[in-house]
């Protein structure tokens, strides 16, 4: 029993020191994700100013016009505007902690304040920086067999020939 408590503190640190690698990973794809969002959203804004400003108007001043009308679906939309303009100051904002992080510190950027619909995107289409995918394992143990035997080929004319025992026959 004394070695099993030994192996199974190693399978728990190898799991857990796996898992917690990969957040530099995930922490990285988390923030193109967050780039792209940003990359969409201010051009969603930047239609909408530029629609406001062909008829005169500022980005307050035509949300206004949309809060006043008394259309339901036009009030609507200037609250997915005001919506969108500060989600995008929320992008900015986290995009310049990435910027500012150090890349240790990175995986808490995220952890402090992550973005739902970015965080979700980004845990769905998550890999593995490590082999810990079936391909990866397979590629890991493609690249362990060529290994061994590149090593093995390699040493064979360094090794030494077997000598067989004289056999004591008798008749």
């Amino acid at each position: 029993m004394f070695g099993l408590g030994r192996i199974l503190g190693l399978v728990v640190a190898v799991v857990c020191g796996s898992v917690t690698s990969q957040a530099p990973e995930f922490s990285q794809q988390y923030r193109q994700r967050l780039n792209g969002a940003q990359d969409e959203l201010r051009q969603v804004i930047e239609a909408f100013d530029a629609d406001a400003a062909n008829n005169n108007l500022s980005r307050e001043n035509a949300i206004q016009v949309y809060e006043k009308t008394g259309s339901a679906f036009l009030q609507n939309r200037a609250t997915s505007v005001r919506t969108a303009i500060g989600r995008l100051g929320d992008l900015e904002r986290q995009s310049q902690a990435f910027d500012e992080a150090m890349p240790v510190l990175r995986p808490l950027v995220v952890a402090r304040a992550p973005d739902g619909p970015v965080l979700q995107g980004a845990f769905q289409d998550f890999e593995p920086a490590i082999p810990i995918t079936l391909h990866g394992f397979v590629w890991t143990g493609a690249g362990l067999i060529l290994g061994f035997s590149i090593m093995w080929l390699l040493g064979l004319p360094f090794r030494r020939k077997k000598h067989s025992p004289a056999r004591n026959l008798r008749v």
